[in-house]
């Protein structure tokens, strides 16, 4: 799911603009939410401090020390990823707002057919960036990759964790596979594991940690493998050699 954080200093717009967002959701069947609408600069670098935030729709003038711009620099500088989307009356902010690797630029008042445009934009640009985002069903769900903690073979289901929710769709480890960065590796016959999100390990238990309480099972033949990952930071992600090896072991 898409986590949308709105900011806008001026509290009509910003619940319109957050009921036009939620009807494009709605109406284009968007797998989306807003995690955050703010009426100001502090509230939205807090909420950055700790969520994963996917789309920033910001006004470029928040009549604060902080502009929308010093938000978006912010974010740029830990992020490339985020798309930015500015809105402004001001149209001499055009240039300056592009700078920041901007997705888009809305003149206001924002009408709806223009932010539905937009949005339906963005969705086309993630279904064809294979680097951040994992669809399925038929590109209906998306999750950000950074998200996943690890996923999970149930049956003829694949399980993708997260620390807010769990996503299910009927695959395989080997159909997703081409679809995952390398820093995810397989841990276990019935787990693939997001190396970047592991916060410890049990090795006694054979117990993979994440914050807060989520955890999976390392499988005795993955082990050695895992661990010399962790131990060296090389993602090799070789799931063919480890399926051929699963095989072999049947």
């Amino acid at each position: 799911m898409l986590n949308f954080v709105i900011c806008d200093d001026n509290p009509a717009v910003l619940n319109r603009l957050s009921k036009m967002l939620e009807s494009i959701f709605i109406n284009n069947d968007i797998d989306a939410e807003i995690g955050l609408k703010a009426l100001n600069a502090s509230d939205v670098i807090n909420y950055l401090k700790t969520n994963k935030v996917d789309v920033l729709i910001l006004d470029i003038n928040l009549k604060s020390e902080i502009t929308g711009c010093d938000i978006a620099n912010m974010v740029r500088k830990k992020n490339k990823d985020v798309y930015i989307i500015f809105t402004t009356g001001h149209l001499e902010y055009v240039l300056i707002a592009y700078k920041y690797k901007t997705f888009d630029y809305l003149p206001k008042p924002i009408v709806d057919e223009r932010l539905e445009e937009t949005i339906l934009r963005l969705m086309d640009d993630i279904k064809f960036t294979p680097s951040k985002f994992i669809k399925l069903n038929n590109n209906k769900t998306i999750i950000n990759q950074d998200e996943i903690n690890y996923i999970k073979k149930d049956g003829m289901k694949l399980v993708f964790c997260t620390n807010t929710r769990t996503y299910e769709t009927y695959s395989s480890f080997n159909k997703i596979k081409d679809c995952l960065p390398d820093n995810f590796v397989r841990c276990h016959k019935s787990y693939i594991v997001n190396v970047k999100n592991i916060s410890d390990i049990n090795s006694n238990k054979n117990t993979i940690l994440f914050s807060p309480n989520e955890s999976c099972s390392i499988g005795a033949k993955y082990k050695n493998e895992i661990m010399e990952v962790l131990k060296n930071g090389t993602f090799t992600n070789d799931m063919d050699c480890i399926n051929n090896r699963e095989r072999d072991a049947n």
